[in-house]
């Protein structure tokens, strides 16, 4: 198993073995930590858990390539290593988040923090790292801004299990036409079937979040949950563009997630959220969909 992390903060070279050494239950023996670029032969090549670290420059001091062979029986989750080590060496750990934007990292303090970074690197030589914000207030990072991370949300992708019936049905109605037929059934990039998959995609992911709790981030952006609403308004509007047996089908999937979707919110009396969400739009364009009407409690781009 291999890790990688970031230190904030100087540690001697010569700790990381013992420290990692505790974080592994294995003996400091057990741990070869050394520059890459030193002498070879003085490695211990048979080491169970062996770490090559690297000075870095910027907000971190240290980069750390842990691996860890399958005969240590403690071997953690990323995350829960970079809590063991903040904890046991007192300096502040980074590691790479799962979500695409390369920028997206974690950080455990020795306080036991753990919250979300965004880690940018420079294009200049020496490359220098620099936290430019993170989620909740990291002492060891002071020029760090505060706030949420939009684009991590954004990157989450819960499933969609209604949204890929609805997909593998007309496929499966697709090649069952006659091919006279299938023209209508064609899913090409901003065809009517394309749309709705997207939008019946887009809905149902709104509705899954939702109903977590706005898990994994515990909140939501609100200009993610205006896009799901304007999805919702895509499909009311696309059924009449699709062939018969798939706006059926659309229908009786639309009426499931909406379901659900009444279920999680509830009636929205002022109309405030609706005025907030549809913002500038002129009269002509104002939403009207009843799930325009309707609000999560509480709303969650105010949570905490």
């Amino acid at each position: 198993m291999t890790y990688s992390l970031l230190t904030v903060g100087s540690i001697a070279p010569e700790a990381m073995a013992p420290a990692l050494a505790g974080c592994f239950g294995v003996p400091v023996g057990d741990v070869d930590a050394a520059d890459p670029d030193g002498d070879p032969d003085a490695r211990n090549w048979d080491a169970p858990v062996s770490c090559e670290h690297r000075a870095v420059f910027g907000d971190v001091s240290w980069s750390l390539d842990i691996y860890v062979d399958e005969s240590v029986p403690d071997r953690p989750l990323e995350s829960d290593l970079a809590v063991r080590f903040a904890r046991v060496t007192g300096v502040t750990v980074l590691f790479p988040a799962s979500e695409a934007p390369p920028s997206a990292y974690w950080v455990a303090t020795p306080e036991g923090l753990l919250t979300r970074a965004r880690l940018e690197l420079s294009d200049d030589e020496p490359h220098r790292y620099a936290v430019t914000a993170v989620e909740a207030p990291v002492a060891r990072l002071p020029r760090a801004t505060v706030t949420r991370f939009a684009e991590i949300v954004r990157e989450q992708r819960p499933g969609t299990p209604l949204a890929d019936a609805f997909a593998a049905s007309v496929q499966r109605m697709r090649e069952a036409a006659p091919e006279s037929q299938r023209s209508a059934l064609d899913d090409r990039t901003g065809s009517p079937v394309w749309s709705a998959k997207d939008c019946l995609v887009a809905w149902e992911r709104g509705i899954v979040q939702m109903e977590s709790g706005w898990a994994p981030s515990g909140w939501y952006p609100a200009e993610l949950y205006r896009e799901r609403l304007q999805a919702r308004d895509a499909l009311a509007d696309i059924g009449s563009c699709l062939p018969g047996d798939v706006a059926l089908l659309l229908g009786d999937t639309l009426e499931r997630l909406d379901r659900r979707f009444a279920e999680a919110t509830e009636e929205d009396v002022t109309g405030i959220l609706h005025k907030e969400l549809s913002g500038d739009s002129s009269p002509d364009q104002v939403p009207s969909g009843w799930w325009w009407y309707r609000r999560p409690d509480p709303v969650p781009w105010e949570q905490a």
